[in-house]
């Protein structure tokens, strides 16, 4: 796939002004009453979703998969880095050890080596040996479609069982990762700080049939808009409906500098995206665009 130009974030803009026919990328004040009722937060919220179903009609898991267990092993390898390191260290995992079988019986500093890559290898290692051995011994050597026994396995926390089944199962869930975790309380959707409090909040406001795409848009936006210390505000499609514009860059032509992966006409993080990503795949390990990755071992602590 050759490069393309950024993608025009001002037709989606123009869909989202408000109704008086304000910008959403000039500078304006804040569309959001300062006392807001619950049921017009949850029907901001749920135009906000709408709004970024059209933004993003390709929003998809941004680690590369073929079947249940190399998601798995993905999503437990991308705890504290990128989706894009992950994405170009898999492939020579996956080479090595195809099946939960294999990989359980893999010689732990040979599996280390493959994986260091993504940071904090040996903990990474030792939940990949034990969630394998589980798979092997308890589930036939397949991943289980239930949250109850994924999150039984090693390093498996209800953030990975919910990407799992949403992305492998077609099971409904809501990804509170850091990105989810920041956005809505940018918008005012809940004040938790816990992920599983976040998660229960926010699937009081959406029916539970948008929950997975859901959590794809946030983290979408997250990652190309909405940044954590500068977000691109001048260039948000759904800055009229966000109670904290003006916290990043509200002139335009600055914030679209800010603007990151397809949005800014850069590479994504999938080598192998879908057919339907109109941006430019990632570089495979040591190609160019490569991002320089984690180092260390300590500090990974608990399920993800």
């Amino acid at each position: 796939m050759g490069e393309q130009a950024p993608i025009d974030t001002r037709n989606a803009a123009k869909r989202g002004k408000s109704q008086s026919g304000t910008s959403t990328t000039g500078a304006r004040k804040s569309a959001a009453p300062r006392a807001e009722s619950r049921l017009a937060m949850v029907r901001r919220a749920r135009r906000i979703n709408r709004e970024l179903a059209d933004v993003y009609p390709y929003a998809h898991p941004e680690l590369d998969f073929r079947n249940p267990f190399e998601l798995l092993v993905a999503t437990v390898l991308s705890a504290q880095t990128t989706d894009l390191r992950v994405n170009q260290t898999t492939p020579a995992l996956f080479a090595a050890y195809p099946t939960p079988e294999e990989l359980a019986a893999a010689v732990p500093e040979e599996l280390e080596a493959i994986i260091r890559p993504t940071g904090f290898f040996r903990a990474k290692a030792r939940s990949l040996l034990g969630l394998s051995a589980a798979l092997r011994d308890d589930f036939g050597g397949e991943v289980p479609g239930r949250l109850e026994d994924l999150v039984k396995l090693p390093g498996v926390g209800r953030k990975t069982a919910f990407v799992v089944l949403g992305n492998a199962f077609g099971v409904p869930g809501i990804t509170v990762d850091t990105h989810f975790g920041r956005l809505v309380r940018r918008w005012k959707w809940t004040e938790q700080e816990d992920p599983e409090k976040v998660e229960a909040e926010i699937a009081e406001i959406f029916p539970k049939s948008e929950w997975t795409m859901l959590s794809h848009r946030v983290i979408f936006h997250g990652r190309r808009i909405c940044h954590a210390r500068k977000p691109a505000c001048g260039a948000c499609p759904i800055a009229h409906l966000c109670p904290s514009y003006g916290e990043g860059e509200t002139d335009p032509e600055k914030a679209e500098k800010l603007l990151k992966y397809e949005m800014g006409g850069q590479p994504g993080q999938r080598l192998n995206p879908p057919a339907d990503y109109p941006g430019i795949p990632a570089p495979p390990l040591g190609g160019s665009g490569q991002a320089s990755g984690p180092k260390g071992t300590k500090g990974m602590k608990g399920k993800v």
